[in-house]
């Protein structure tokens, strides 16, 4: 019930209530990325030391710690059901992790850091990645295969990219102005169009980005103009089409650059990140005027900015922290009881006689009509219908194996002793304690503190793009020397050398 309110009211809530700061998210290590999944009921956010972290953004609590990377992460995205999630660090490295287990299925090494992945919409065998220095890559996940997308300029290979909002096409924007649109299954050309600021000059690409619901994307772009536009009328100008955009938002005075912009759940609304100075700028899409700005603590700068699918909440990334803004929250009784009165003190109450009666003797049983009657129809209270709030516009069905939670085991600070297990002075069984030391480092080995079974080795795939220089990171051992480790078992010291380790499978 309170769902279906929530999609009903979402437009005219936005507004009114992402007015004021909400708190922090302590993610132990410096936060650089986060997004959230397609219910907003997880928030991930990637981490400087590689660490990825989800939070139950319901309870405010850490659900789960995956260590993914060796170099900060610096870009996500969650599959559409949920279940799966790819990441990719500055190494140079795009990976493929189970939610639920922590594990990572597979791995991509590419020869030039990634600027921004994607999964597509609908398919989450697909997944679109934006390096740099190269044109962008539709990966399939289940054959390790990738294609090339296809540039306008061969010269300028600062090309950024992003899918529609079903994923049929792909939407790549470089550094001259031009927007091409592929189709995403046959990568041909179906429309292009150029960003020209005044009469012919072009500004570059920052980013593309789509709303939830809707046919409208906006693009970033470097004269410090966001322009928003609308995806039939891209589809129907054709190529070298010259369509005119719905609007044009930027900040007339302070001419601030924008580091990172995307629409509210239902599309109606715009936040941008200032680039200067951790500063929130909403405008609403319909008209174009600046309705809000949410300023952060001062002399921070903005890193990414995300806003929450389903309510009026944005969550913010400056110094290292993860803000969330959201509504003032503001008792209203009388929204639920419409004679509700506020009393300055307590008053007597008097008990009519037959107020709290099972039933009223006294009372006529008049005849039912109209709404009375349809009291005494039978309710069904096991069809689930489904929330709007949740779907998208096209659907009518909700994913019945989305991921919305995650399981949490509880901390015990001091358990207690298990009655059924055996007693604490049982005498030890000949060959244990060797088992127990034998085992000891097969224990230490294992990732999960569950004392599980060892985790799968990942496989990883070298994408090699032609043209592209390696940086040089990816690939590279972690140890340039042989490495001696000093060990004290039984109080003497062993010296041990060990072999330089390839980091390639990062396992």
């Amino acid at each position: 019930m309170n769902l279906e309110l929530l999609a009903s009211r979402l437009h005219h809530m936005c507004y009114l209530c992402v007015q004021e700061a909400d708190g922090t998210l302590d993610c132990i290590s410096m936060a650089l990325t986060c997004t959230f999944n397609r219910w907003g009921t997880l928030l991930a956010v990637g981490c400087n030391d590689g660490r990825i972290v989800i939070w139950d953004f319901l309870t405010r609590g850490i659900a789960k710690i995956i260590s993914a990377h060796i170099h900060p992460v610096c870009s996500l995205c969650w599959s559409r059901d949920g279940h799966k999630l790819v990441s990719a660090s500055t190494d140079n490295i795009v990976s493929q992790w189970d939610v639920l287990t922590g594990d990572c299925d597979q791995r991509f090494r590419f020869p030039s850091p990634i600027l921004k992945l994607q999964y597509h919409p609908r398919d989450t065998d697909k997944v679109l990645v934006c390096p740099m220095k190269s044109a962008p890559v539709l990966l399939t996940l289940s054959d390790s295969k990738h294609v090339v997308l296809p540039v306008d300029d061969d010269s300028d290979l600062n090309v950024v990219a992003a899918f529609d909002r079903r994923g049929e096409y792909i939407y790549t924007g470089n550094a001259k102005g031009k927007i091409l649109v592929l189709n995403t299954n046959t990568q041909e050309l179906v429309a292009s169009f150029r960003v020209t600021t005044g009469t012919s000059n072009t500004t570059a690409i920052k980013s593309i980005e789509f709303a939830r619901k809707g046919s409208c994307f906006l693009i970033n772009t470097a004269d410090r103009i966001i322009r928003v536009y609308d995806g039939r009328e891209i589809l129907t100008c054709g190529r070298d089409g010259e369509p005119e955009p719905m609007q044009k938002l930027q900040d007339l005075v302070n001419r601030t650059p924008w580091k990172r912009c995307c629409f509210s759940g239902d599309g109606e609304y715009i936040v941008a990140g200032s680039a200067r100075q951790h500063a929130l700028y909403i405008w609403e899409k319909s008209i174009g005027n600046l309705v809000k700005i949410l300023h952060g603590t001062r002399g921070e700068l903005l890193l990414d900015v995300a806003w929450h699918p389903v309510r009026p909440i944005i969550a913010s990334i400056s110094s290292g922290v993860v803000s969330i803004w959201a509504q003032n929250q503001v008792e209203n009784w009388s929204a639920f009881a419409p004679d509700f009165k506020e009393l300055d003190e307590n008053v007597e109450y008097e008990e009519r006689e037959s107020e709290f009666d099972i039933e009223d003797e006294d009372k006529s049983e008049p005849e039912q009509t109209g709404a009375d009657a349809a009291e005494d129809e039978e309710v069904d209270v096991t069809t689930v219908d489904p929330i709007v709030a949740f779907c998208s516009s096209d659907e009518e069905l909700e994913d019945n194996r989305a991921l919305l939670y995650l399981p949490i085991a509880p901390e015990v600070e001091d358990p207690e002793e298990n009655p059924f297990g055996p007693p604490p002075d049982a005498a030890v069984q000949p060959g244990a304690a060797e088992e127990a030391l034998a085992g000891g480092d097969k224990k230490q080995r294992q990732p999960s503190s569950e004392g599980g079974p060892a985790k799968k080795k990942a496989r990883t795939t070298t994408i090699e793009l032609q043209g592209v220089p390696s940086d040089g990171t990816s690939g590279h051992s972690f140890c340039s020397a042989p490495l001696t480790v000093l060990c004290s078992p039984a109080g003497t010291l062993v010296s041990q050398t060990f072999k330089q380790h390839n980091i390639g499978g990062m396992d």
